[in-house]
């Protein structure tokens, strides 16, 4: 946030007794037990900075609540497969699904047999990827001009790597093109854990998508072009956004976990109140630091009000794109 209030020390006080506090408040209030393992399906690919954020806030939560969390990967259909599966399996918590973005974008571009605002029951909001786009180290780009610029004198000659048809990073590269007059081919894959490979190994040009390349930017091997955010990140602040190049594009990509249709309210609440004392882990932020993430905090209403916001909204900029039908 740009504005900090400033609180006296009695609120500060306060404030940070309640903190430490909150773990046991959300102890005391779990009223629902489950009777085997839970199983989060992930979306994307296994190693990526989805997968590696579920299995560290999974091994807490199996300490919370005394049942192994397991994460199983259902890559696939843009990052829309694991909350799609959710229309398969009984409402008991026993299995639940981290969701993307994309899965409020993808039944307005293709035929789906489940919906996003019937079909699942949102729990909590975990955090957002941060989007930049990269190139490898030898690139001769050294600026976002200098790639738009290539694929404005050789349309469709360059290609990029993202995590699938429809998902943020598609849509980005779609507004950048549209703004600029350049054109480059799609390659989707099911991850960074994919995508990345791709990069280093020259199968893609440039990626522009969320931050699994941030370790690379800081080994050397990837160059940061420009970032997708509304302003310039602090971690890079000698990188332009793409809005100061004149490419009117901020990525938005928020991902969190829902079960299936008629979760009970008491699994909702508890599953919410396991996963929010996880992320108050110490070791939490450091794992979102390395891929320049922050939490993205929303209880179950405040889930589903945005998804319901974001459903509608999305919809003219699929049209834009060319993805979805007027």
């Amino acid at each position: 946030m740009r504005i900090r209030q400033r609180h006296g020390r009695r609120a500060l006080l306060l404030g940070l007794a309640g903190a430490i506090a909150a773990p046991n408040v959300v102890r005391g209030q779990l009223r629902w037990k489950p009777t085997g393992p839970i199983t989060v399906y992930n979306p994307l690919a296994a190693g990526g900075v989805c997968d590696v954020h579920l299995r560290f806030l999974g091994e807490r939560v199996s300490k919370i609540l005394g049942q192994q969390v397991l994460v199983d990967i259902k890559a696939g259909a843009g990052a829309t497969l694991a909350a799609a599966q959710m229309l398969n399996v009984k409402p008991d918590g026993q299995i639940i699904a981290c969701m993307t973005i994309n899965s409020l974008r993808y039944p307005h571009y293709q035929q789906a047999n489940w919906h996003p605002l019937r079909d699942f029951s949102y729990i909590t909001g975990l955090s957002e990827f941060t989007f930049g786009v990269v190139v490898k180290a030898t690139s001769p780009w050294q600026s976002i001009e200098d790639l738009i610029a290539a694929g404005k004198k050789e349309p469709e000659k360059y290609n990029y790597g993202t995590s699938g048809i429809g998902g943020t990073g598609h849509l980005l590269t779609i507004e950048i093109e549209q703004a600029s007059g350049a054109r480059f081919t799609h390659v989707p894959y099911k991850g960074g854990a994919e995508f990345m490979p791709a990069l280093l190994g020259e199968q893609v040009h440039f990626v522009p998508d969320g931050a699994q390349w941030a370790p690379f930017v800081e080994s050397g091997h990837v160059r940061l072009l420009a970032m997708a955010t509304p302003e310039r990140f602090p971690k890079y602040p000698d990188k332009p956004t793409l809005v100061e190049r004149g490419i009117n594009a901020i990525a938005v990509s928020p991902y969190g976990l829902v079960g299936p249709r008629e979760l009970p309210p008491v699994v909702i609440q508890t599953l919410h109140g396991a996963f929010s004392e996880a992320m108050n882990d110490p070791g939490h932020q450091p794992v979102l630091d390395k891929f320049v993430q922050v939490p993205w905090r929303r209880d179950p209403s405040a889930y589903r009000a945005f998804a319901e916001k974001y459903f509608e909204e999305v919809r003219p900029l699929l049209i834009k794109s060319g993805l979805a039908k007027a």
